[in-house]
């Protein structure tokens, strides 16, 4: 039936429009707009100048995640840095498509230093988001990324060297002995324990606080948020881990949610610092109704917020609050964007930064945020 007036015809076209997927223009002044943690600058004017040429949130996102791996930014990003306790160095990555809410990740990954193209490309041609180990790393060389090299380098073994020697302390293992070695480790209590023994347990429950193992230069994740030019968001992430991790770690860096989420409808966090912590914080949303357990994972938290009417800024630090309240040392931080381009980072047990590239910039912005 033809609409009756022109209300009517105009709720017809607004319902038309939606159901076929047309929606309102953005505003080209205000998009694109690149987020990223860290002043990694050249990896946003990389993301950035993808974007502005008018590619997808997704390609900028790998172009900006792709430019910190081949820099190694912090050497805690791409081949080349934070060596595990057998001094290899192995890499985690994430993309994920705020439209399609696809998601592409590989984790653990060996002799394959394209951590962030290896994740597209699980995104693009597989029905997985996430490939671990060498297993991923077959996955990437069989899809033409270069390899098998060596992920290691000559700063990565020279830290791996002196970690040794200093007993490979400090160490991520606890509850277990010997500990004036670097192993192996055995659970403390399946051991006999003798008198000597019993000395070296009691001298592990001095444990070295989260603030000493995780830190700037040595757990840096590189997450970047894009908003393509049709207002279209993305968001990925790229790290080597945390240095001396126990191999087969794996941390929040390749898990959508933990590291970072995107929503076209809503906006895009993303995070870095302690992952540990991070991945396992599955709060209950206090604004919810106490009949729905929804569990959320502190990026994922934060886009949820946003979607519920929280600003950013307020969205970001109540993520962060929430873990601080159960974990006082840990370190961590977050930014947040949401469709408006209105952005704010949040942080805890150390001062973050984060940068921004919007059109109304002549270059890169790096923004300070205190704990």
């Amino acid at each position: 039936m033809a609409p009756k007036n022109l209300l009517s015809l105009y709720i017809f076209l607004v319902t038309f429009l939606h159901l076929v997927g047309v929606h309102e223009a953005v505003d080209s002044d205000q998009y694109p707009l690149v987020v990223s943690t860290w002043p990694f600058l050249d990896a946003v004017r990389a993301a950035w100048r993808a974007a502005d040429r008018g590619f997808s949130a997704v390609d900028a996102v790998v172009e900006g995640c792709s430019a910190c791996e081949e820099l190694r930014c912090d050497g805690t990003v791409g081949p080349g840095g934070s060596p595990d306790e057998n001094g290899e160095t192995t890499i985690d990555a994430l993309v994920m498509d705020g439209v399609t809410m696809e998601v592409g990740a590989v984790a653990a990954m060996r002799y394959v230093k394209d951590g962030i193209r290896a994740a597209r490309l699980v995104m693009q041609h597989t029905k997985h988001t996430l490939l671990v180990g060498e297993q991923a790393s077959a996955f990437a060389i069989s899809m033409g990324l270069p390899g098998p090299t060596n992920l290691s380098s000559a700063e990565s073994m020279a830290k791996w060297s002196k970690w040794k020697e200093d007993s490979c302390q400090p160490n991520f293992w606890k509850k277990v002995v010997p500990v004036n070695s670097c192993g192996p480790f055995h659970p403390r209590e399946s051991l006999d324990l003798t008198e000597g023994t019993c000395f070296k347990a009691k001298q592990m429950e001095t444990t070295e606080s989260r603030s000493s193992l995780i830190g700037l230069h040595n757990h840096d994740t590189i997450a970047v948020a894009v908003v393509d030019k049709m207002g279209h968001i993305a968001v990925g992430t790229s790290t080597n881990g945390a240095m001396f991790k126990i191999p087969g770690r794996v941390g929040d860096g390749p898990i959508a949610g933990s590291s970072a989420y995107a929503d076209d409808e809503i906006g895009a966090c993303g995070a870095t610092g302690d992952g540990d912590i991070m991945m396992r914080f599955l709060p209950w949303h206090a604004r919810l109704p106490a009949i729905l357990p929804c569990t959320f994972m502190a990026s994922y938290q934060v886009v949820e917020s946003m979607r519920l009417g929280m600003e950013p800024q307020l969205a970001a630090k109540d993520a962060i609050s929430r873990i601080a309240r159960k974990f006082p040392d840990f370190v961590g931080a977050v930014f947040a964007v949401n469709k408006n381009g209105v952005h704010a980072g949040a942080c805890h047990g150390w001062t973050f930064q984060y940068s921004v590239r919007s059109p109304e910039m002549d270059d890169v912005e790096v923004l300070t945020v205190l704990p």
